[in-house]
Parts: C-alpha cells; sequence; structure tokens
C-alpha cells in the first residue's frame, strides 16, 4: 500500500484553516526573533505566504524569498500584498535554489516536520545564510498535543481512521529543535513555547476550519452522518465554548533560533 502523505494545494482553504493560526503564533515568533530593519529574508516552506506576508507586514525586510513545492500554494501567495517585494520559487526545503550566504535570516514557519531529512533542511538554511546571520523556526508541539486540529485528529483515532501525520513529527520536540540546531554549527541557540488561542463565532466555525484539510476531510465524508454527528460532539467536548456560544482553542508550538557559524 502507497503512504498517504499530506499535500497542500488549496491556499484559500489553507488560510482558513492554518494560515490564520500561523499569523498568530508567528507575531510571538517575530518578536522573539526581535529582527533589525532591512534584512534579507528566506521563508522556506513559504506555503500560501502568511507567513512571508506577516515578515513583509512586521520587519521592514530589504529582500524577501520564499520557497515551496507546492504551485497552487505559491499562487495564493503571489496574490497577497507581499508579492510587491517577495520573489516566490517553486522547490525543495532540503536543496534551495539560492547561493551560499544570501541572506542575512532564514526561517521555517511550520515546515521543519514535513521535511524528510529536517537536519539536510537545516543544513541548507545555514548555507544560504551570511556568517552570523539569524537561523530560526517554530513549529507545532506534535508529540504534546499542540497541533491546532487535535481536537478532530484524536477523536477521528479513536473511531480507528488516522489520517497522516508529518513524516518528521518528532522533530517539533524543543529539545529536537535545540539538537538540530546545535548539530548544525549555529552558535546561541535557544528555544521557547509559543502558546496562541484562536476564536471562533461559533463551534461550526471551528469545525469548518479543521475538517478543510485534504486528508481529514475526505476522511469525515466518507462516516455515516450519526457517526459525524457524535464525532462532532466529542471535538465539542475537547475546546473552550463561551457563554455567548463562540469558540475557541489553545495550540502550542516550539521555536528554535541561532547564530549562522562565522566559517561555513
Amino acid at each position: 500500500m502507497t503512504e498517504q502523505q499530506i499535500r497542500f494545494n488549496d491556499g484559500a482553504a489553507y488560510e482558513e484553516m492554518m494560515g490564520k493560526w500561523s499569523r498568530l503564533a508567528g507575531d510571538v515568533f517575530l518578536d522573539w526573533l526581535a529582527a533589525p530593519e532591512g534584512l534579507r529574508w528566506a521563508d522556506i516552506g513559504c506555503g500560501n505566504g502568511a507567513s512571508t506576508q506577516l515578515i513583509f507586514d512586521r520587519c521592514a525586510p530589504a529582500a524577501l524569498s520564499g520557497i515551496d513545492p507546492s504551485p497552487g500554494q505559491l499562487d495564493y501567495a503571489r496574490k497577497r500584498p507581499v508579492a510587491s517585494l517577495a520573489e516566490f520559487t517553486l522547490g525543495d526545503a532540503m536543496d534551495l535554489p539560492y547561493p551560499d550566504r544570501s541572506f542575512d535570516a532564514a526561517v521555517m514557519a511550520l515546515v521543519i516536520f514535513f521535511v524528510p531529512d529536517p537536519a539536510k533542511g537545516v543544513a541548507e538554511m545555514v548555507r544560504v545564510t551570511r556568517p552570523g546571520g539569524l537561523v530560526a523556526a517554530y513549529a507545532w508541539d506534535m508529540p504534546g498535543g499542540g497541533f491546532p486540529l487535535d481536537p478532530v485528529l484524536t477523536e477521528l483515532k479513536a473511531l480507528g481512521m488516522t489520517p497522516p501525520r508529518p513524516p518528521s513529527a518528532d522533530v517539533s520536540r524543543i529539545e529536537s529543535l535545540a539538537e538540530l540546531w546545535t548539530q548544525a554549527g549555529l552558535s546561541d541557540v535557544e528555544t521557547r513555547e509559543i502558546s496562541v488561542r484562536r476564536h471562533f463565532a461559533d463551534f461550526d466555525a471551528f469545525w469548518h476550519a479543521s475538517t478543510l484539510g485534504s486528508t481529514v476531510a475526505p476522511a469525515i465524508a466518507a462516516l455515516p452522518a450519526q457517526t459525524v454527528a457524535l464525532l462532532k460532539d466529542k471535538v465539542r467536548a475537547r475546546i473552550t465554548i463561551a457563554g455567548d456560544g463562540g469558540a475557541s482553542y489553545v495550540a502550542r508550538a516550539n521555536a528554535v533560533k541561532g547564530r549562522a557559524p562565522a566559517q561555513h
């Protein structure tokens, strides 16, 4: 049997499902990086441009490059205001099409657990970053239950269904990120946890946003209506419902940063 893989091809659906979560966590991440203005940035695994736009809005970059393996995601990114500055390229995080020392800062936002060989991905980030430049990433704490879609995925698993997880999910542990960065020769390595709460108008809005994925949506569509109703009840019990009917959920990510070595 061919292993089912996670694919993101619909930029608009991804924006509703994960792009908004990405910006919530990305704000905390960029605050923590405290990078000066005027840097040349690389956004590795830029997806639909949610993180690229955030860098553009908040960091006053001198240059900005985004790379991703999905044409559909890049099409969405190119329609954002950031496209007035950013160059978006189709490509692979493990084989970046950039010269050595091209950037002052290279980041991965919610990407490193999708890279089949995370160490190779980090090595590529280091290669394209100038000595002393910033190399950083953040990723949902998959093993620790920090993923925004965990309420749905956990209950699907209880039904005997196992939607695919990222191929390198365990790398999102905070100690794993620290080890990756240290082994890559980066200096001044630091880590931190990021917790963010996303608010929804009601449970139905949470459900809609959380079931747009290309693996989750077909799985739910194949279930009998009675099972879906039961699934919704189970998921509802895992999130916060306010007195006015509003819904919210807290997700957690782990972040890491370091400086590219002087000799590389």
